[in-house]
């Protein structure tokens, strides 16, 4: 069986891993025009988490943490995953509902006393009320998780291919023209993967399927922190309350008068986080905050994306000072070594991943994975390679598949939810 996988991020090479070592599987193509894991996957975060507002996830991000545990033990930690859990912190007094939202199945530890917050987590600012210390989470190198499951899909025989798909006939089997390079070239396949990221619903197109996805551009900070502002052995810690940016009174009049800036003078959304960079030996620290909403179609060139926002690293910092007053220094003299980038959440209206067939036969989807790619790309490439070799599946793989778009009390029930996981 000859299998096209389109799309060389995290979860294609997951798939093509899962595919090529645990079913066997020697005449598998991955293709893309891009070198492995260079566009979207390459802006990850790189954290992981089980903790989600619906069993489901909860189960798929648990089995993609026993995969990354059982790849870390089998390569000495090759790709340094950490165990520091997350860090969920708000000032409301009453979390009864986000504690709800965690379920049985997860393991976290809640901190109500100032003397217990400030023990556990000095960083964090004074007015933090309760932390929600989630254990099984923390963060490990993407790339070098990556580049181990390419090397070793080589080993078993896979191939790859440099090129853009431009066009899929179906006739006996698939026939996908790819332009390389050197000229055109044809890849013949009896089964077809969409792991095309941002690009999943023109890929899906292609073959005839419509994809109920979107994507959403967002973007991060990573600076040189010369200040020692954030502890080495921090958390990855997320603010979970709305926020109003702390502009001065002259700043917030500039702003309010300025129509395309007026926005920052409101409430902003929650969400900010932080972790630090590198290893207690390093020095970086990464800020996200993904506020943006506003969809977006994906620019080829990320280094040129029209929707990243000059404004964003003085926003971010803004935004993670709030949760972390060490930072305020930065505010009125920025770091003086900082990367600005960002990439696309590619998404569905109820922050599910798109995982099984796709409609057209022997076709099948790995994709819509969200901010969540990285952490959750074992578990959905183990679960993609599942459904091609029609091998066991897990209880979640029905819910995880475009199929669940046809069951109504299931869609009625996400769509409704108040959380999604989005973070």
């Amino acid at each position: 069986m000859e299998v096209a996988i389109v799309g060389a991020g995290i979860a294609g090479i997951a798939t093509a891993y899962y595919l090529g070592i645990e079913h066997r599987k020697s005449s598998v193509f991955l293709i893309d025009c891009r070198a492995p894991m260079s566009y979207t996957s390459a802006q990850s975060g790189d954290n992981f988490r089980n903790w989600w507002p619906h069993p489901t996830m909860t189960a798929f991000t648990n089995d993609s943490i026993d995969l990354m545990q059982s790849l870390a033990i089998e390569t000495g930690n090759l790709f340094n995953m950490t165990d520091r859990g997350y860090v969920l912190a708000t000032r409301r007094a009453d979390i009864g509902d986000l504690v709800a939202q965690t379920g049985a199945s997860i393991d976290i530890e809640v901190f109500s006393t100032r003397e217990r917050i400030r023990k556990n987590f000095p960083a964090l600012s004074n007015d933090i009320r309760n932390v929600i210390h989630v254990k099984r989470g923390g963060d490990f190198s993407g790339q070098q998780l990556g580049q181990y499951m390419l090397e070793r899909f080589r080993e078993a025989g896979g191939k790859q291919v440099r090129g853009e798909v431009t066009g899929i006939r179906n006739g006996d089997g698939y026939s996908l023209e790819v332009d390389c390079e050197d000229g055109k070239r044809i890849v013949q396949a009896e089964v077809v993967i969409n792991a095309a990221g941002p690009f999943v619903k023109h890929i899906g197109e292609m073959l005839g399927a419509d994809l109920p996805v979107k994507n959403v551009y967002q973007q991060k900070l990573a600076f040189d922190d010369k200040l020692g502002a954030i502890p080495r052995d921090m958390a990855f810690s997320i603010d979970l309350d709305e926020k109003r940016l702390s502009w001065t009174d002259e700043e917030r009049a500039l702003l309010a008068e300025d129509a395309d800036c007026a926005w920052l003078t409101g409430t902003m959304p929650a969400g900010t986080h932080c972790r630090p960079e590198g290893g207690e030996r390093g020095t970086w620290v990464k800020l996200g905050w993904a506020y943006n909403q506003r969809p977006s179609e994906p620019e080829r060139d990320l280094l040129n994306e029209t929707s990243r926002d000059p404004q964003f690293p003085e926003i971010v910092m803004r935004g993670a000072a709030a949760l972390l007053p060490s930072l305020t220094p930065y505010i009125q003299t920025p770091p003086s070594r900082f990367v600005h980038y960002g990439g696309y959440y590619t998404m569905t209206t109820e922050n599910w991943p798109l995982i099984g067939p796709m409609g057209p036969a022997n076709t099948y989807v790995v994709g819509a994975l969200s901010g969540f790619g990285s952490m959750s790309a074992c578990a959905a490439g183990n679960l993609c390679a599942a459904w091609v070799c029609d091998s066991d599946l897990p209880e979640y793989a029905a819910h995880l598949s475009p199929a669940r778009r046809r069951d109504p009390q299931l869609m009625a029930e996400l769509e409704s939810a108040t959380s999604k996981g989005l973070l």
